[in-house]
């Protein structure tokens, strides 16, 4: 390990390596509940030495500024999450209420367990609460059991649907609070979890979900469960909650529990029950993707933080690049909150991902505001800072250098639908479902060839599913039966529809709109309709996402053509991306109505057949034209020339 490393401007001090050298500290970070204070107690002492640190050599550090003994301005979630007893109160004893809902603080607190609360916003006459629960799977992996368990939750608690998410997780719809503890130890005892897949922590790591037998992609789902275990909380509220205190956690890797536990760089909360997060967790949700190079089916690039896995010659993988700074969320009407791509930060050997992770993970912690939760990700502290400056801070919890990044090849989307051998001899089938959503013949059938032949499954990021470990001698009866349930081989379904997604929006999202999983059937048709107008062959295609509200679940800015709920039928239209998910799209037009897509599309498709150059992709031919232009061949549009 390096004996210096770099830091923010500052008055440089020489300190003891087997003393804990800390950033300041947010005083929203310091309550009865956490020993630690900061960098220095109250007193201006140094905090003691860490049983952790070990080496003795002299360790020179620059301190970022101590914060001022002031009142820091806080969120209301900021107190309530302080006031919890880490996460416990006052949701235990809402849970226990006649109501059919829990109070603000309990809804906030609900979420760190993996649950929303919502109504029916259709409904007249009061609102009808229920629970949409998340589940929390890393890679997308689901074991044959839970899979079983939570088709049996949706039909006996649900809604009758389950819905794959664009993070590789489930979500349940339509759980009555009487419901709650029986569905969620339910999930717990079949090999489940929702814990974190909600709330101000790391959510769900997505890696690529098709179950090759490689060593990258082997490698990058075990760095995926690896980070997933290291960022869990661990002060056990959600089992105290759900299974009365009884522990379900599988044994984690001794690399996991000691990269957690080192403190020597003062990253930890000293004799806390949550080490990393401490009482305040996070300012606000955080993102991770692992995947291997060529591999974009994770939308790497939205992350807080992306993590690809590099190899030697002979395909050993020997460390990771790492990009920081993803994040689609924005607010309408202002600017001050944007979409951004993560950048490169560069390099680790693979022995040292957990403690890169862990760094970047309190920096965050540390210094993401925490008084306006519209500017609480990560992102607008790497925007705020720039990534030299983020870059310094993260070294002095991570105790190294990054190395310069290693060059990678063109990034490409992959779906994974249809039939691809493992490596193993055994193959896996991906399977198209529009957005997601799981239910009626499709569900039935499902579930029938999960069961009957005991197969594992994986969620991918694009709302799609992988049926996993199939003899060859299975292949033909299954393709069969699936056809038949409308789950199709790739080639039978539209190209359009396979690299489309949809967040669920109406009728149960609190936050949307307009419509999105409900609306994108007719919108696809409709886009199809107008490719064959202007001439455009079938196996051509747009990435198109369609989200409620402008908080992207669906990841709308990174498509070809996005769009984004601003009124009741009526969306804001993005421009810009590309097919393989690295370039951000743009706003083009504002107040668009659903019934008026035709008149921005069909003249763009038109224009895009006509004057594209080779290959080029929609999102690359409007970056190209130029929004101004584009507006001009709207307006002078005089439907197609025969």
């Amino acid at each position: 390990m390096s004996s210096t490393f770099r830091a923010p401007a500052g008055a440089a001090t020489v300190f003891s390596a087997d003393q804990k050298i800390r950033l300041g500290r947010l005083d929203a970070l310091r309550s009865s509940h956490s020993v630690f204070l900061g960098r220095y107690g109250r007193g201006g002492v140094p905090v003691p030495p860490s049983a952790s640190s070990s080496s003795s050599s002299p360790i020179q550090a620059v301190s970022t500024p101590a914060k001022p003994e002031t009142a820091t301005k806080r969120s209301k979630v900021e107190i309530i999450k302080e006031k919890s007893n880490f996460i416990r109160y006052p949701l235990n004893e809402e849970l226990l209420t006649e109501a059919p809902n829990v109070n603000e603080s309990a809804v906030q607190l609900i979420k760190f367990h993996g649950s929303y609360q919502q109504y029916n916003r259709e409904e007249r006459g009061g609102r009808s609460y229920s629970f949409m629960l998340r589940t929390k799977n890393p890679s997308g992996k689901v074991p044959n059991q839970l899979y079983l368990t939570m088709d049996d939750l949706a039909d006996e608690f649900g809604i009758g649907t389950l819905r794959l998410t664009t993070r590789q997780t489930f979500q349940l719809h339509g759980v009555l609070k009487q419901n709650l503890k029986t569905v969620m130890s339910s999930i717990i005892r079949n090999m489940g979890s929702t814990l974190g897949a909600c709330g101000d922590l790391n959510r769900n790591v997505l890696a690529p979900a098709a179950p090759y037998v490689k060593k990258d992609y082997l490698f990058a789902q075990e760095t995926a469960d690896n980070i997933a275990a290291l960022l869990s909380p661990q002060s056990g509220f959600y089992y105290d909650m759900w299974v009365d205190g009884e522990q379900f956690m599988t044994a984690e890797p001794p690399e996991v529990v000691k990269a957690r536990n080192d403190n020597s760089h003062g990253t930890n909360f000293v004799d806390s029950p949550e080490p990393i997060y401490g009482t305040q967790f996070l300012p606000r949700k955080f993102k991770v993707a692992v995947t291997v190079p060529t591999d974009n089916s994770v939308d790497l690039l939205t992350n807080d933080i992306g993590v690809v896995v590099v190899s030697d010659e002979n395909g050993e993988p020997q460390g990771f690049n790492i990009y920081v700074g993803g994040g689609m969320g924005r607010t309408h009407r202002m600017e001050s909150t944007f979409a951004r791509l993560a950048e490169p930060i560069g390099y680790v050997p693979k022995e040292d991902i957990l403690y890169a992770v862990k760094a970047i993970v309190v920096t965050q912690r540390e210094h993401g505001r925490r008084d306006d939760r519209k500017y609480s990700r990560m992102k607008y502290l790497i925007s705020s800072w720039g990534i030299e400056k983020f870059r310094d801070v993260v070294e002095q919890y991570y105790g190294k250098k990054f190395e310069p990044s290693r060059e990678l090849p063109e990034w490409e989307f992959k779906s994974y639908l249809g039939w691809h051998e493992q490596g193993d001899g055994a193959w896996f089938c991906g399977l198209h479902v529009d957005s997601g959503r799981v239910g009626g013949i499709m569900k039935k059938t499902l579930r029938e060839v999960i069961e009957k032949y005991k197969i594992d499954v994986r969620i991918t990021p694009n709302q799609n599913i992988v049926l996993c470990d199939i003899k060859t001698e299975w292949k033909r009866p299954i393709t069969t039966v699936l056809a038949q349930a409308g789950l199709l081989q790739p080639e039978f379904v539209d190209p359009l529809n396979q690299t489309a997604m949809a967040c669920p929006a109406f009728p149960l999202c609190p936050l949307a709109i307009t419509e999105a999983e409900r609306g994108i059937p007719s919108i696809l048709k409709r886009v199809r309709a107008m490719f064959e107008k202007v001439g455009l062959d079938y196996d051509e295609s747009v990435v198109i996402r369609v989200t409620g509200c402008p908080n992207g679940c669906a990841r709308p800015y990174m498509a070809e053509l996005g769009l984004v709920g601003d009124g009741p039928n009526s969306y804001q239209v993005w421009l810009g991306g590309t097919p393989n998910l690295t370039q951000i799209a743009r706003s083009f037009m504002d107040k668009v109505k659903v019934h008026d897509l035709e008149k921005v599309f069909e003249p763009l498709f038109y224009h895009w057949k006509l004057e594209r150059q080779n290959k080029e992709s929609f999102g690359e031919y409007t970056t190209r034209m130029g929004f101004e232009k584009l507006k001009e061949l709207i307006d002078s549009y005089k439907g197609v020339s025969q």
